[in-house]
């Protein structure tokens, strides 16, 4: 195996989207250490974003009013979709917009419950700001996201009835990890947590301080009557806390079958809870290259990938329905992630029914791309050629068969490419 390839092709599809045409070539050409650099600028540029509104009070149900109001609503939902798909599709260095996603399902919140999509894009944007930024400065500001304190029932967090959803959330799934905590340490963190207020239309939090506990509270050995933003501090200064952002880093972007070793470099990297520097290490290390870690594209990867290398952009393709579908049964939605642990990863993305869907969706892509391209290319040289269109490591024996049987049909021979193993799966 080709190991600059080998690393090569994992630049491009764990840290970025995958390649759009001629980059992959170019990457070759320049070096890795040349594609590591470009893996790390930072892209700044994003796609104006629709204007989404608070829609204030949901009419009463059979008013004159609700139908219009309900169209609204959806309508800025797609508007939504839309932006952040186009977003990850034309970014030039995607590696902020791939850790915009990633943060997206560390901090997993879905418009299933909040159901208004201004306090989603809002909370997007957060996500964009800190992706690459300082985690302590990262959690504050999530602590304070209406989307996230309506997805956990912060607003019903009060002195005289505690709720511990986000509390327990915060430790366990956001800073510190599964078994680092205590029950009491939830409880006395959910006191520290009372006293918000959130709108559901535009997720503005107030406090309430009626409904605030200024009682003296111990969250991991600490003792006091901490603010929110104190406790918080306390949280992201645990030697937890450092590890567990790079357990979660390595494995959606190295490996989920082998854990993150014991003393990893990324682990010292995190010190200062700089994300750049931690990201900076992984993409460095030689993990990146070791055969054994590989990972399953997710449906969402995979169709972003497939319209960087087709340049199609999603909110240009001929149909939403048939678009939200073809994602809706392949089980990935950006903005609905299917519970507070966000989406599954590699094997869960595997099975015989989303093949079928995958190969549907696939078809329909590959007949809306100008193939002409590729259809320039001789057909004895096509299934080769497809190999740095695609930023693919090498086909296997089998697929390498399957795809010469049908070189002689562009449209056919992509449609088998972009589905086959060797894409579908990060080698």
């Amino acid at each position: 195996m080709d190991m600059q390839r080998l690393e090569t092709a994992r630049l491009f599809h764990r840290f970025g989207y995958g390649p759009k045409p001629g980059e992959f070539r170019s990457a070759l050409n320049q070096g890795l250490t040349a594609t590591r650099q470009n893996v790390l600028k930072i892209d700044a540029q994003t796609i104006v974003a629709p204007e989404f509104t608070d829609p204030g009070p949901r009419p009463a149900p059979n008013s004159p009013d609700i139908v219009e109001y309900s169209r609204s609503l959806r309508y800025q939902n797609q508007l939504l979709l839309l932006w952040w798909l186009d977003q990850m599709v034309v970014t030039a260095n995607p590696l902020n917009e791939k850790m915009t996603w990633f943060w997206h399902g560390h901090w997993a919140t879905s418009l299933g419950k909040v159901r208004y999509p201004l306090p989603m894009y809002n909370q997007n944007v957060t996500l964009r700001k800190y992706a690459l930024g300082n985690f302590a400065e990262f959690a504050q500001a999530m602590f304070l996201d209406g989307a996230l304190q309506l997805w956990l029932d912060g607003g019903e967090n009060t002195v005289k009835a505690p709720n511990e959803n986000l509390s327990r959330e915060i430790m366990e799934l956001f800073i510190l990890g599964v078994n680092r905590y205590s029950e009491n340490d939830v409880k006395e963190l959910a006191r520290s947590f009372t006293g918000y207020r959130v709108s559901r239309t535009s997720g503005v939090m107030s406090t309430a301080s009626r409904l605030r506990d200024n009682g003296s509270v111990t969250v991991l050995g600490k003792s006091g009557a901490m603010s929110p933003q104190e406790v918080i501090a306390h949280l992201v200064a645990q030697d937890s806390c450092q590890r567990f952002i790079p357990e979660r880093v390595w494995y959606r972007f190295i490996s989920s079958a082998n854990p993150l070793p014991e003393n990893h470099s990324t682990i010292s990297a995190f010190a200062t809870r700089d994300i750049k520097t931690l990201v900076t290490t992984l993409i460095n290390d030689p993990a990146l290259s070791s055969i054994d870690n590989s990972i399953v594209k997710s449906p969402v990867e995979w169709f972003v990938a497939v319209c960087r290398a087709l340049n199609l952009a999603p909110s240009q393709l001929p149909s939403f329905t048939k678009l939200y579908g073809y994602l809706e049964k392949l089980s990935q939605l950006p903005f609905q992630p299917p519970n507070v642990g966000g989406w599954p990863t590699d094997q869960a993305w595997l099975s015989s029914a989303s093949a079928q869907y995958r190969l549907a969706f696939a078809t329909w892509l590959a007949s809306l791309a100008n193939l002409s391209e590729l259809a320039a290319v001789a057909p004895n040289n096509r299934v080769e050629y497809l190999l740095d269109w695609l930023g693919i490591v090498e086909w296997s024996a089998r697929t390498d068969s399957a795809l010469r049987a049908v070189r002689d049909n562009p449209q056919r021979l992509l449609t088998l490419a972009i589905c086959s193993p060797e894409y579908v799966v990060s080698a």
